[in-house]
């Protein structure tokens, strides 16, 4: 796990904070190519994803490439919205077109509530209720109900980026509560990097982001694969 990888990450082309988040969470001399998706202003919905994956899998066509070791699909809602059939099918479009392990952040952070055991969470995002509703129904699908719930309730894409982390460590302490077994922060934009040691220390209980998870699972999937 020591090991450093070359990740061929995917997000939206408004995202300024997965790719340097992702490579602080990898190991020393990680590197990562990024192909940047693009959207409107809104937030992602059912009705805008279908040509937003279309994109995605055509730019997914750089990274069949000798020098990447694994493909990070870094938008957590394009995942959730879709529900987990619609995430599992994309992976493995993806998986087709670049000859890649893929992960994909609503997959990634379903399995690590899972590896660890947790039933109730609290959640943090910044998404319109619509977006909230989809993403507990996937959440709920791996056997995982949100019992504490904050957002941001970002309209778009510029709102959203104004979040700094300081605003989201402050919401997930109005948010966490000692019936939840986790605390998850939700949004591959949202910064978590430099708060979720302490927020975790403060909680003493388990607190993931969706780009700490992605990087987790990227590591694992690129280690698995090296020993078999």
């Amino acid at each position: 796990m020591s090991d450093a990888l070359r990740v061929g990450l995917m997000v939206p082309i408004n995202n300024t904070t997965m790719e340097r988040e992702l490579l602080a969470w990898l190991p020393a001399g990680s590197t990562c190519s990024t192909q940047r998706i693009p959207r409107g202003k809104g937030l992602l919905t059912k009705e805008s994803l279908p040509e937003y994956v279309a994109q995605a899998l055509t730019l997914a066509k750089a990274f069949d490439d000798p020098a990447v070791d694994v493909v990070a699909y870094g938008c957590t809602a394009a995942g959730f919205i879709s529900g987990p059939a619609g995430d599992a099918a994309l992976q493995s479009d993806l998986a087709a077109i670049t000859g890649k392990n893929v992960v994909t952040t609503a997959r990634s952070m379903v399995l690590a509530l899972q590896d660890i055991g947790a039933t109730k969470i609290a959640l943090v995002t910044p998404y319109p209720d619509a977006v909230n509703t989809q993403l507990k129904a996937f959440l709920a699908d791996g056997g995982i109900a949100v019992k504490r719930f904050n957002s941001f309730y970002a309209q778009n894409t510029d709102e959203l980026g104004r979040i700094e982390s300081h605003q989201v460590a402050k919401l997930a302490r109005e948010t966490m509560d000692d019936d939840c077994e986790a605390m998850f922060i939700g949004c591959s934009q949202l910064p978590t990097y430099e708060v979720l040691g302490d927020l975790e220390r403060e909680f003493g209980r388990p607190t993931f982001s969706s780009i700490q998870v992605t990087a987790r699972r990227a590591q694992r999937v690129v280690t698995t694969q090296a020993s078999t």
